[in-house]
């Protein structure tokens, strides 16, 4: 098992979950700062609003798990505020994010779509990133597997794996794959899309399709009743962004006729 500890200085422990969601969110700012550049916005808002998102996202991913695992946090409710104990959602932090993100776009009056377009795909390449720390942490993993499945991996994440006596499904890493490929896709999309908002509807789309299957082997999973909160949601986000990309679509082709005429 690798230490989660990566340095320990006197009391203080810095923790790898830490560093990589360090570098995770580093990275992410730095394309979209990029991005921002290449598509006459001024970069400095990227800067500005990232200073809200990040407190923001954390703040909803905390929220989030705790209202669907409060029988956990009812008799001590001051440990909802221990998010160092672990127990951070990525759809509430995703909510909490972008709700922190039309705020500031709003009040500088800047063009909503094309702003979730520059940062969908640092959010997503985040996500890749962050997943890693859920390895370290032998966390977000799926099921029980036989040895004989898990050696088709390599060995460092067959070690991982092994936890209480018995090797799981690699979920993490299943994830981590599926949000690069999307990340990919995403890049290659931008020079080419036919609206602003296109890339935004296009990553709630694909990481929710992923999301949705990788959702079935886990075995942390939110639950609502019998069903898999993060399924819920995922089923809910591939309708909008569905619906949302036709109207879209649509809005555009009028107003390319108008123009034409």
């Amino acid at each position: 098992m690798i230490d989660p500890v990566a340095v320990t200085i006197g009391p203080l422990q810095i923790r790898w979950y830490g560093i990589i969601m360090a570098v995770a969110f580093l990275l992410g700012i730095a394309l979209a700062y990029r991005r921002a550049e290449r598509n006459n916005v001024d970069p400095n808002h990227i800067l500005n609003m990232v200073t809200l998102i990040i407190p923001a996202a954390i703040i909803g991913a905390r929220l989030y798990y705790v209202l669907f695992t409060w029988e956990n946090y009812r008799a001590d409710p001051l440990e909802a505020l221990a998010i160092w104990h672990g127990g951070l959602a990525i759809h509430g932090g995703i909510a909490g994010g972008l709700l922190a993100g039309l705020f500031y776009v709003r009040r500088h009056g800047l063009p909503a779509w094309k702003i979730t377009d520059i940062l969908a795909p640092s959010l997503i390449l985040g996500q890749a990133i962050g997943r890693w720390g859920n390895f370290i942490n032998q966390e977000a993993h799926g099921g029980p597997v036989t040895e004989e499945f898990i050696n088709h991996f390599p060995l460092f994440i067959k070690k991982q794996m092994y936890i209480d006596g018995q090797y799981y499904h690699p979920a993490f890493l299943y994830e981590s794959l599926w949000n690069l490929s999307v990340f990919l896709i995403l890049t290659w999309r931008w020079p080419r899309k036919k609206t602003d908002g296109e890339i935004t509807l296009l990553y709630f789309i694909l990481y929710s399709a992923g999301r949705f299957f990788i959702e079935a082997i886990r075995t942390d999973s939110l639950m609502l009743g019998p069903f898999r909160v993060a399924q819920l949601v995922s089923l809910a986000l591939i309708v909008l962004g569905v619906g949302g990309l036709a109207a879209l679509y649509r809005k555009n082709g009028r107003l390319g006729a108008l123009k034409k005429e």
